[in-house]
């Protein structure tokens, strides 16, 4: 009877044994969804920094003794096709995290997706304020700063200046709304003495810039907030450049500082806008001369904006994981309110509150050199100075997901 006892239990060590290498052989798998030929601008760079984490982490030995691996889709710039290629991702894949999502309308399917299926879902690059404020809930973090956030940095260099009337140009979509929204509320508790006098609403991707310079000059103001981006951006300063609407009306720009942009721009920069953006030519902290020497010798190019944020936000993901010992959803949930994790910009944590990311943003001016837009005059603003107080998140938050 001893020998067959024996035998049995060799047999069952022997099964777990086979059973915990299987496991350890089954990587982890974060399925990522993003406007790859939409706007490939800034994807392809984005694709890179991800790609780079990835490679990195896999050459330490992966994470909880298994290799990790992305499975990318490409949303078209599409809502429907995003949430399709979530549920194939869930479904189908497995995968044990979403991440991604670039444009604000897509970031919020997204989101919702999460909340229904209670799948983890770290929104890498939409900015609107909704996805962590009124539409927020437990299973979505957010890494960029807000639209919010990066209008209060944006609105401490706008109160500066003597302008009184103001002119908004923003896209007819979500983030344009959000940005257009939390700047006039910003500015206007800095300036009660300013006004707003023109808000010109173009469909994204189809500006038609010289009707919307023509209205916007109409009401003769003395500044311009600006939230267009990629090809909307660049038709906006060739047609303000030919009317000398720029430089001679001071503009504050979301976005524009970011290397995708002034590639496009050149030597048609306007010089002098207050912008937020990432001059990476510039930096000598620790981290992101690493990052930056790394992703050059990888791809042999410089890094962008979207480089930084696909890198971080698998730095993100890693760091939730290592946390939890996990990849159980609830335990990644829990592991991610507070999260310290590591960005080319330096230590970020994500907000328990909101769950929001305190990764922060670069403001400055832009100028030329050599015939090429840069950012001069710059500083770094922490995301922690720039987010709301708890009084105002809950006033916006749902309550269960605050929980």
């Amino acid at each position: 009877m001893k020998p067959l006892i024996q035998h049995l239990r060799t047999a069952s060590l022997l099964a777990l044994a086979a059973s915990s290498a299987a496991f350890a052989q089954t990587p982890i798998k974060i399925g990522e969804i993003n406007s790859y030929s939409a706007i490939p601008q800034f994807t392809q760079p984005y694709k890179q920094g991800w790609q780079l984490a990835v490679e990195e982490i896999n050459a330490q030995g992966g994470l909880l003794g298994r290799k990790v691996e992305v499975i990318a889709r490409d949303d078209a710039g599409k809502p429907e096709e995003a949430l399709r290629h979530a549920i194939e991702l869930s479904a189908k894949e497995k995968v044990d995290v979403l991440a991604g999502g670039f444009l604000s309308n897509i970031g919020l399917a997204l989101a919702d997706h999460a909340q229904k299926n209670k799948r983890l879902f770290v929104a890498s690059e939409p900015l609107t304020d909704a996805i962590v404020w009124e539409k927020g809930n437990r299973y979505t973090f957010r890494l960029r700063p807000s639209t919010y956030m990066q209008s209060a940095m944006l609105v401490e260099e706008a109160a500066k200046l003597p302008a009184k009337r103001w002119a908004t140009i923003a896209p007819n979509y979500e983030y344009g709304q959000s940005a257009v929204a939390s700047f006039k509320e910003l500015l206007k508790a800095k300036r009660p003495d300013v006004e707003f006098v023109s808000e010109q609403w173009p469909a994204q991707g189809k500006i038609d810039a010289g009707s919307t310079l023509t209205a916007t000059m109409a009401s003769k103001p003395d500044a311009i907030f600006n939230v267009t981006f990629g090809a909307d951006l660049a038709k906006l300063v060739r047609e303000g450049n030919q009317r000398n609407v720029f430089p001679k009306t001071p503009v504050v720009s979301l976005l524009s500082g970011e290397p995708e942009y002034l590639e496009v721009l050149k030597d048609e920069t306007p010089k002098g806008w207050i912008v937020t953006g990432y001059p990476w030519d510039q930096l000598d902290n620790k981290e992101h001369a690493s990052f930056a020497a790394n992703y050059y010798k990888k791809f042999n190019e410089n890094p962008k904006v979207g480089s930084v944020v696909g890198y971080a936000t698998m730095q993100a993901i890693f760091a939730a994981i290592q946390k939890a010992k996990s990849t159980d959803n609830e335990k990644l949930v829990t592991a991610m309110r507070g999260l310290k994790f590591s960005t080319p910009f330096g230590p970020a944590e994500f907000r328990a509150l909101d769950q929001q990311s305190t990764m922060g943003a670069y403001v400055g001016k832009l100028d030329q050199r050599g015939g090429k837009g840069t950012m001069v005059q710059w500083r770094y603003a922490d995301g922690k100075a720039y987010q709301p107080t708890d009084a105002y998140v809950k006033a916006r938050r749902p309550a269960d997901a605050m929980k």
